[in-house]
């Protein structure tokens, strides 16, 4: 039996594909939209319908999704000339699977709100492979009348769905899962070159150490693909990078000290300036291989 919302998916990058992918999967009619257009032709292939902006996105669905790079590019696409804005109607939700900083969700939930458009900033945890399979994890803020609509199209996204609380909570969740996400990624990458220059077996090491204390999800998945000279993205330096400079703005905004967060934020911004943005941010075992002198 077809499902009877019809659903827009704005942002078809690395993870947007896949998530239209499961939503149309699911028996969603789906319309999409992307500036660069060879998703949407792919997807369009599939059944999907072509829009040309997002305001003929959102004029056509009942719930547009967006998923985007950074908080200016959600805040263009959905307030700018062309944005959902003008294709909004009432009823429409919005569900923003970005990761913004949590005022700029709040400020578009309130201009849109206006429009008598509801917002859900929903971003999502579990990087390329979650999306793929349809495991990820989706903290969302919000009103609980626009998620409770909304939920049979999170259900064919992701295993875990969590209503954090109002506008922009979806995003507070986003920058402490990015917290600990980049904590993991460094000390991974500590702890494998500490091995090897110690004159340990890291692989041994790994094994050792995963079924105790320290296992996590970094060390059950990442470690595999590090060994066998893997450091292709799924989820990429640069994003993390952009995710670590949204916690630290966050943070300054409230007076958080954030000392460990910080640090790491200036590991990843030495993975771009030498050249490591598009790689996995489990390479940012890379900056410490050049700190030590000892590769991997």
């Amino acid at each position: 039996m077809p499902n009877t919302l019809t659903i827009g998916y704005i942002g078809l990058g690395l993870m947007g594909k896949s998530i239209a992918r499961n939503i149309h999967k699911a028996g969603f009619p789906l319309v999409v939209h992307n500036r660069s257009r060879a998703a949407v032709e792919e997807l369009v292939a599939e059944g999907a319908t072509a829009a040309h902006s997002p305001a003929e996105v959102a004029a056509q669905v009942d719930v547009v999704f967006t998923n985007l790079p950074d908080s200016p590019d959600v805040e263009l696409v959905a307030l700018g000339p062309k944005g959902i804005i003008e294709g909004a109607h009432p009823g429409l939700i919005l569900v923003d699977n970005s990761t913004i900083e949590p005022a700029v969700a709040r400020h578009i939930a309130e201009v849109l709100g206006e429009k008598g458009v509801q917002c859900l900033d929903a971003p999502v945890s579990g990087g390329d492979i979650g999306a793929r399979n349809a495991t990820l994890a989706i903290m969302v803020g919000g009103e609980s009348s626009a998620l409770e609509k909304v939920m049979p199209v999170f259900q064919a996204m992701g295993k875990t769905i969590t209503h954090v609380g109002d506008a922009g909570a979806g995003q507070i969740a986003k920058a402490a899962n990015q917290i600990m996400v980049a904590a993991q990624m460094v000390a991974m990458g500590e702890l494998l070159i500490f091995a090897k220059k110690a004159g340990a077996d890291p692989q041994k090491v790994v094994e050792a150490i995963k079924g105790g204390a320290a296992q996590c999800w970094t060390l059950d998945v990442k470690p595999p693909r590090l060994f066998a000279g893997n450091r292709a993205p799924g989820f990429k330096a640069h994003m993390q990078a952009k995710d670590l400079n949204i916690i630290l703005e966050t943070a300054r905004q409230y007076g958080i000290p954030l000392p460990s967060a910080a640090l790491d934020a200036q590991l990843y911004n030495a993975m771009l300036q030498n050249g490591m943005g598009e790689l996995d941010n489990s390479a940012v075992i890379g900056i410490i291989e050049m700190l030590t002198g000892t590769m991997l």
